[in-house]
């Protein structure tokens, strides 16, 4: 098993690492809960009126190339765990500029969405309390800076609890809508599974439509793959890793194919005027039901924004560690945190948060659309580096806690599918900025990558020589 990467010098020429203060419990939930962000309870309306009840198809097919990203995943993280997770892989496999250029892609998608989601707490914030939304933005993203740079295992309690409420509140709505669907309660408006077929049959916009759906869900899978991240800061990574890649099929079956079940199940396509859960509650007669999910939203808000503010410093931390970012983000405080990545992470998101009030809607619309397409950049670069480590680990006889199952085979079906989701929207008119103005991203970044690189190996080179 190969050592885990997670520190360097700090700021006395003294060897200092990341901290290690992840538990057990912190791991788990992270796993847990780390599939339901904001997009299941926001998204699924949009891709719910998309497909219609065949949305639970759209779910099935994002889900299960999620699940096979992961385990692709947890192969080379239970390896080789090290807070650099896939853009550590991809340098190893593909070469230095590969880390590179999906690191700081990564880095840029959780960049972003620091302003979006502080955006949307400010908004339930505004609405709950009052107040001017700017002000809850910049107070809520400041608190979680401030808890990111006190410990990891401030991150990991905090994301904990948010953890918790949210996979609390998804298990009740599945309890609260199976006993609607065998009619158990009785001020419910709805029940039974009619829905599935009506008005206008399962498949009411044909299957292309299911296609569109897919599209829109597979982005609200995006942040499974921190528990491989985050593991390399626990005593354990190995222990957790496998423990998350394992049950992701489960994970993902309950909090999502479950509760769209219900939904779609109870509720007409096509009237969910106030949010697919919102609407379900209210239908079913459950008082507060607005109230109920404002404080739901905003903590998988919050714990979305946590864990961007994590994500992002961990990833240029782990860039500067290979002299893909500048030296200074090396720099590690004496509780084990990176506090130089995480002040430049939340700088960046400070300055999007307050771009997002001043610029005009269109220009920040543009800013965003350069990362819609990076989840999709991961998910085929994880499985282009597993083909590639994943024949020398088995050539050496390497035999990790995880392995994909029927490699290499299974490997280049999902390499095959995903590029065909990325042509997919390059044809959907909802999908075609994003996919544009992201390759556009990923062009530069790649450029860059292989120029960084080649003066790396140039100054070597010279160092030689010198020698």
């Amino acid at each position: 098993m190969s050592e885990v990467r997670t520190g360097s010098a700090g700021l006395t020429g003294t060897e200092r690492k990341l901290g290690t203060s992840l538990k057990s419990r912190h791991i788990t939930m992270i796993s847990i809960a780390g599939i339901i962000g904001a997009g299941l309870f926001v998204g699924s309306k949009n891709a719910i009126a998309e497909a219609g009840p065949a949305v639970i198809l759209s779910y099935i097919m994002a889900g299960t190339l999620v699940v096979l990203v992961m385990r692709m995943l947890g192969e080379m993280a239970t390896a080789n765990p090290d807070t650099g997770s896939f853009s550590v892989y991809a340098d190893r496999a593909l070469g230095g500029w590969a880390g590179f250029s999906i690191g700081w892609l990564y880095w840029w998608f959780w960049v972003l969405v620091i302003p979006v989601e502080a955006t949307a707490a400010a908004d339930i914030l505004t609405s709950l309390i009052g107040g001017a939304q700017w002000i809850w933005a910049l107070a809520v993203t400041a608190l979680l800076t401030i808890t990111n740079l006190a410990s990891v295992g401030n991150y990991g309690e905090f994301e904990f609890w948010f953890a918790l409420i949210k996979v609390v509140a998804i298990i009740a709505f599945i309890g609260v809508g199976v006993a609607a669907i065998f009619g158990l309660i009785p001020d419910s408006q709805v029940s039974g599974i009619d829905n599935l077929w009506q008005p206008d049959g399962f498949l009411p916009n044909g299957f292309g439509a299911v296609i569109a759906g897919m599209l829109i869900t597979m982005f609200s899978f995006m942040g499974t793959e921190i528990v491989t991240i985050a593991a390399a800061e626990s005593p354990n990574p190995e222990k957790g890793i496998t423990k998350a890649v394992r049950t992701v099929i489960w994970r993902i079956s309950l909090f999502y194919i479950g509760s769209i079940f219900i939904i779609v199940s109870l509720m007409p396509y096509n009237e969910l005027p106030d949010g697919s859960y919102q609407s379900t509650l209210q239908a079913i007669g459950i008082p507060g039901s607005k109230l109920i999910m404002d404080i739901v939203i905003l903590t998988a808000v919050a714990s979305c924004l946590n864990s961007a503010l994590y994500t992002a410093s961990r990833m240029l931390f782990s860039l500067s560690e290979r002299r893909d970012a500048p030296q200074a983000v090396r720099k590690i405080a004496g509780n084990g945190a990176p506090w130089v990545a995480v002040l430049l992470s939340t700088a960046v998101g400070f300055l999007a948060v307050i771009g997002n009030y001043l610029l005009p809607e269109k220009i920040f619309g543009y800013l965003l659309a350069t990362s819609g397409a990076v989840a999709l950049f991961v998910y085929l670069v994880i499985a282009i580096s597993q083909f590639v480590l994943g024949r020398k680990m088995r050539a050496a006889g390497e035999r990790p806690p995880v392995r994909m199952w029927l490699f290499p085979y299974l490997t280049v079906v999902v390499i095959g599918l995903i590029v065909a989701v990325l042509v997919l929207m390059a044809f959907d008119p909802k999908q075609q900025q994003a996919i544009a103005l992201s390759v556009i991203s990923a062009v530069v970044i790649v450029a860059l990558g292989v120029f960084v690189h080649r003066r790396h190996g140039a100054d070597a080179d010279g160092s030689i020589r010198a020698g």
